[in-house]
């Protein structure tokens, strides 16, 4: 069953910004990383399916209901982390905490208690001399303390340090563990990698990529490392019809799409003394799709 899903999504802000045609579902229990530089459309996605915003054209569904018209329903089911955080910033962290459990009618903070404990927050202090970095803290416990069925998150570990960033990670792995769905939009591809099912590149408002996190790693680019017995094969083995990235000495990079059987056709020419496949990062995968375009 889909938590949620989005279906031929339109929101045109003129100059390209916006989202368009835009569809994808999130079924129970999946973490979904939806990647883009800033300006791709993810927070305006997100910002339609709090029901924030009503799309030109198509629809947002959570749990089966409309988003814009059931927006204070479904917020009853969601965590929800903002790109921007806004605090009262004369409020210590834990009377800012307990201020949004009451307003969320919480009766246990339990869940909060626990998660002050697992980022180390002090919520002693007024929000306002807090760093980047603990407010994002105060935002993610908000976020999370409810203990929603969904959580959607927009940059989530913006302002960590590396070792809050990997406790992040250990937290979405624990939510999912416990079958909670998560949408979260991310620059760090480490993240994406280490917590996530599946992957949604957009770009300018557009879906270019939809898969699972593996068969995107599986499908895309593939680079070898070949090297040859002689400068002669490598330089006869440069002329064939074949991708090479770069070749120094006995030793050419090549690139493949998809299908290696092509390679591996041309290679029974030759003689090969190693063969070896490069372990491309889904960050390799992302800029396939991006090169060094920019879309802020």
């Amino acid at each position: 069953m889909s938590v949620i899903k989005v279906e031929k999504l339109n929101k045109d802000y003129g100059n390209h910004k916006g989202v368009f045609d835009l569809s994808f579902d999130i079924e129970r229990g999946v973490v979904f990383g939806f990647l883009g530089p800033n300006g791709a459309g993810k927070t305006t996605t997100m910002r339609h399916l709090l029901g924030f915003i009503k799309g030109d054209s198509g629809q947002c569904l959570i749990n089966d209901r409309e988003c814009f018209k059931n927006a204070a329903l479904n917020m009853n089911d969601i965590g929800y982390l903002p790109g921007e955080i806004s605090f009262f910033d004369d409020m210590t962290g834990n009377a800012f905490l307990n201020f949004m459990g009451e307003m969320r009618g919480m009766k246990k903070f339990k869940k909060k208690d626990y998660l002050i404990k697992f980022f180390d927050i002090d919520t002693s202090i007024k929000i306002k001399k807090m760093s980047k970095g603990m407010k994002q803290k105060i935002g993610l416990v908000c976020a999370f303390m409810h203990d929603p069925d969904i959580l959607i998150l927009d940059e989530p570990t913006s302002g960590l340090d590396p070792l809050m960033q990997n406790k992040f990670i250990e937290l979405i792995n624990m939510e999912k563990e416990n079958g909670k769905t998560i949408l979260m939009s991310s620059h760090s591809i480490e993240e994406v990698e280490k917590t996530c099912d599946k992957v949604a590149i957009i770009k300018q408002g557009r879906l270019v990529a939809y898969e699972d996190v593996s068969q995107l790693v599986l499908n895309r680019r593939k680079i070898y490392r070949i090297k040859f017995h002689s400068l002669l094969e490598v330089n006869n083995f440069i002329t064939e019809k074949i991708n090479v990235l770069s070749h120094q000495d006995s030793v050419v990079m090549v690139e493949v799409f998809n299908d290696i059987n092509k390679l591996i056709d041309i290679l029974s020419n030759y003689k090969i003394v190693s063969f070896e496949s490069v372990v491309m990062s889904l960050e390799d995968i992302f800029m396939t799709f991006y090169g060094g375009e920019n879309n802020d």
